[in-house]
Formats: C-alpha cells, sequence, structure tokens
C-alpha cells in the first residue's frame, strides 16, 4: 500500500464515522462539531486528488465561515432535544423511503452522468500537467460542460432544502408572541382606552377608630 493510498482510507474512515456521527448525536453542538470534522476531511482528501482550490475553499467558506456560525446559532439557541425527537419512530419508514428514493437517484446520476476516467488517473492521480496550468480554470470548464446535468441536479436539492428551511421558519407556531403588524397599523385610542366616570364613595371607617372620633 502506497503511503498516499494509506491516507486516503484513514481519512475516508474517519468522514464516514464524522458522518455517521452528525445524524446520531444527541446533542446539536456536537453534531455540528462532528460536521467540521468531515469538512475537514473532506478537504484533506480533495488536496490528496491534487484539487487544491476545493479544498482551500471548503476549509475556508464551509469550515472557517459557515460552520462556525451554525455552531454559534446552534450554541445560542436553547433547542428541546426532547420534542424534536418525540416523532422520530413515527416518521422514520418515511424517512427511510425517502432516502432510499434519493440515494437511487444519486447512484444513478454518478453512474450515468460522469465520464469514465483513465486507468492512470483514476488509480494514481498524477496526471503530469504544463507549468502554467490553471486549476479553477479546469474545474470550471468541466463543472459547465461534463458535469452541467450533476450540476443542476445539486442546484434543484439546495433549492428544495432551501426552501423548506423558509418554510419551516414561517410557519405559524403556537408557541411564539408574534403581533400582526396590520393590526399595529390600525389601531386607534378609542379601541385602547376607555375612559370611565366612577361616583366617588367615602369608605366606613371601623367602629375602633369611630370611637376615637366621638371621643
Amino acid at each position: 500500500m502506497e503511503f498516499v493510498t494509506g491516507f486516503f482510507y484513514f481519512f475516508s474512515a474517519v468522514l464516514l464515522f464524522a458522518g455517521f456521527r452528525v445524524i446520531t448525536a444527541r446533542n446539536p453542538v456536537h453534531a455540528v462539531l462532528y460536521l467540521m470534522l468531515a469538512f475537514s476531511q473532506a478537504a484533506a482528501l480533495w488536496l490528496l486528488l491534487k484539487a487544491e482550490f476545493l479544498g482551500i475553499a471548503l476549509v475556508l467558506v464551509y469550515l472557517g465561515a459557515v460552520m462556525v456560525l451554525f455552531l454559534f446559532v446552534v450554541m445560542m439557541l436553547d433547542i428541546n432535544v426532547d420534542a424534536m425527537r418525540a416523532g422520530f419512530w413515527k416518521h422514520l419508514p418515511l424517512a427511510l423511503l425517502l432516502g432510499a428514493l434519493v440515494s437511487a437517484e444519486l447512484i444513478a446520476v454518478l453512474w450515468t452522468g460522469f465520464p469514465t476516467a483513465t486507468a492512470d488517473a483514476a488509480v494514481t492521480g498524477r496526471a503530469m500537467h504544463a507549468a502554467d496550468h490553471r486549476n479553477t480554470y479546469e474545474l470550471g470548464r468541466l463543472l459547465y460542460s461534463d458535469y452541467l446535468y450533476p450540476i443542476q441536479v445539486a442546484a434543484v436539492i439546495l433549492l428544495v432544502a432551501m426552501i423548506a428551511a423558509i418554510a419551516l421558519t414561517l410557519r405559524g407556531r403556537k408557541d411564539t408572541k408574534t403581533i400582526d403588524p396590520g393590526l399595529q397599523v390600525r389601531a386607534r385610542a378609542a379601541d385602547r382606552l376607555r375612559v370611565v366616570s366612577v361616583p366617588a364613595a367615602k369608605v366606613a371607617a371601623a367602629p375602633e377608630a369611630a370611637k376615637e372620633e366621638q371621643a
């Protein structure tokens, strides 16, 4: 086993373990930390494949900015984990069915959409390039030519995830004290305040105080 191959299997094993712990960790903060570990191992795999731009972008953009923001947000939110896991077993069959469907679609896209690489480049990953070879230019050319269909599928998946996040955030919740801005604008002083005329009444004095006044 070569030196690079050993590192590939090591990073892959840690990546699979971290990905599994992301969906099985009971604490949301621990899940975010495992996701950061998974991103770091994926960046290491990109570096082994000589895709330095993807590796650095994964570290700087996702690991250094997005996931740190996620970590701070999760730490500030008071998430009730027991309430979130209340319907886990109830919805598990549907979740497994949808997961199997998405996995089948991804396998179909990856199996038929990618061109067959040469044996030397697939096994060793040491294709020789000229000194002025631009990794970023080649990446953009491949993404929007040979891999255009997988990029469109990934874009649709991200769009669906974004719409789902917006729908979950803006749904009507009963445990929040929200106020309709339209009702605030249409509010009038007569609806908020009513002056009531109350006649003055003299409070009867206590018996001991009455005797003292008579004395």
